[in-house]
């Protein structure tokens, strides 16, 4: 993925801050020797580590093996494109703060509502989680990460990456997938598709501008170069070990060394700096901080399968009572009842609406079900060692990943109904427990997947060199006894032209 042109470094500190210990035990001996290896990515994927040439405009480098994306140049420009979307953004965005979203009337009587009407009402109701969660995916996020991409582009002027660009492009990449405008917009849809049956309604301007804002965030996000970006950051060729010898870092590409030792390599997670160690490489340990943008590293997500399996149990406890307990109670005219989720599915078919009746049902009903299940399976065969469809696995985690946030539909939906049907005994929605139950489902398995990390089923099979540590012992002495799958040289990335013009495929040399 990166093709070195100059002088690259891979520094190893062990910082207490960051809780990374090195004792000089046999466990994790002090390193006296580091290099970089030039030209040299790992998929983020499967672990694969190849080799990436420099992409032209318009191309894309993909994974051989599990076609994971590894980098592309898009033919925008790379700084001018993303500022020009942000500030549309920024715009969208604040107008959408102080424009209504929905007026509803009720025999005369109107209700105007904002962005921030929601929110408030859950608190007020008793449902101060959920209308944190609201509020925070819908009105701070979003906030947040346009300030941030701000900053991200601000650095990328510079002729060198200031020292706290690094970790703002550190948190961007955590907090961008909770900024969750696409979702609330469905969320909107569905709630007037209820509310027209019940009373005149009215779309407001803060409707047309989100969905504005959906779209200028998104294409930002797309022309975003950010590996371009990590090219501007210059990183320093000695460091002071934790027993105070100082270091020398030697710099290698690829093409002249030849592919190390899959088990000593390690790359940094934000990044992607490609670092080989004198020893191999613990998944149970920090390796150290990352100089270039200080993030630490660990050779894989660390307690990957423990954490994943806790998050999922607890979504799985959650998942019980948010399907048989009422999300919210409809009141009118003095009488009403609760509705769960699956009844307020039920009911968008019988009033003719089908499609939004199956995507209500495939998004707070079939998305959970499927992401608990597909993930348990994925823990369940690494810690048998599987190699059974490893490609396959390593497709649907990346479809788990993008679909999970699509799930907070219904907790939405209800945030605008119990904010815009206040009408005392007129007409009258509130939320229940159910409600604040789907929701913790929704974050717990947000939490599962962003948890589980995909390189530890292609480590189990033996696909990625000799394992160390950090999984079942009937496994690692599997491999002890099977050492023939080791990963082996690197393979090029494969190479391609993105639409609408393409060009020819780029054969990357062999290393």
């Amino acid at each position: 993925m990166y093709a070195v042109s100059g002088m690259r470094t891979f520094i190893k500190t062990l910082p207490a801050r960051l809780g990374c210990h090195s004792s000089g035990t046999a466990h994790n001996p002090v390193v006296r020797h580091l290099r970089v290896i030039g030209g040299l990515a790992e998929c983020p994927g499967c672990g694969l580590y190849q080799h990436v040439p420099e992409l032209q405009p318009g191309q894309l480098a993909t994974c051989p093996r599990c076609g994971q994306h590894l980098q592309r140049r898009r033919r925008t420009a790379p700084l001018a494109a993303p500022l020009a979307f942000c500030i549309s953004s920024a715009a969208f965005y604040l107008a959408a703060l102080a424009s209504s979203l929905m007026t509803l009337n009720v025999y005369g009587r109107e209700r105007t509502v904002d962005l921030l009407t929601g929110p408030m009402e859950l608190m007020h109701e008793g449902w101060g989680e959920a209308g944190l969660l609201v509020g925070a995916v819908t009105i701070m996020a979003p906030a947040v990460a346009i300030g941030l991409m701000f900053a991200i582009l601000y650095a990328g002027t510079r002729p060198t990456l200031p020292n706290w660009a690094p970790g703002i492009l550190i948190w961007y990449e955590k907090l961008r997938p909770w900024s969750m405008v696409e979702v609330y917009i469905l969320g909107i849809f569905v709630a007037y598709t209820k509310l027209t049956d019940m009373a005149h309604v009215d779309v407001g301007p803060a409707v047309y501008l989100i969905g504005g804002l959906m779209l200028t965030m998104a294409v930002s996000d797309s022309t975003l170069d950010t590996e371009r970006i990590w090219k501007h950051r210059p990183v320093d060729s000695l460091t002071r070990m934790d027993d105070g010898a100082v270091v020398e870092i030697a710099h290698v590409h690829v093409d002249d060394v030849g592919m190390p030792p899959v088990e000593r390599l390690v790359a940094c997670p934000s990044c992607g700096l490609v670092g080989e160690m004198e020893h191999p490489v613990s998944n149970l340990r920090c390796v150290g901080a990352c100089p270039r943008c200080g993030h630490s590293v660990w050779r894989r997500a660390p307690e990957s399968l423990t954490r994943t399996t806790a998050y999922l149990i607890a979504a799985v406890v959650f998942y019980i009572p948010a399907n048989l307990y009422p999300v919210m109670t409809f009141m009118r005219m003095g009488g009403g009842s609760g509705h769960t989720i699956i009844e307020g599915a039920l009911e968008l078919w019988s009033d003719g609406m089908i499609p939004l009746s199956l995507l209500v049902f495939f998004a707070s009903i079939t998305v959970p079900m499927l992401k608990i299940a597909s993930l348990a399976t994925m823990v369940i065969m690494t810690w048998r060692g599987s190699r059974r469809g490893l490609a396959q696995r390593t497709r649907l985690f990346r479809v788990v990943d993008m679909v999970g946030r699509w799930s907070m539909i219904d907790v939405f939906m209800i945030s605008i109904l119990v904010a815009v049907v206040r009408f005392n005994a007129m007409a009258t929605v509130t939320a229940n427990a159910g409600m604040v139950a789907f929701a913790a489902v929704v974050v717990l398995t947000l939490f599962a997947a962003w948890s589980f990390d995909p390189r530890i089923m292609w480590d189990a099979a033996g696909m990625n060199g000799r394992l160390v540590d950090g999984l079942p012992r009937a496994v690692l002495k599997m491999h002890d006894t099977d050492t023939d799958t080791a990963q082996g040289p690197s393979r090029p990335a494969q190479t391609s032209a993105a639409a609408p013009r393409p060009a020819a495929n780029m054969e990357p040399n062999q290393a």
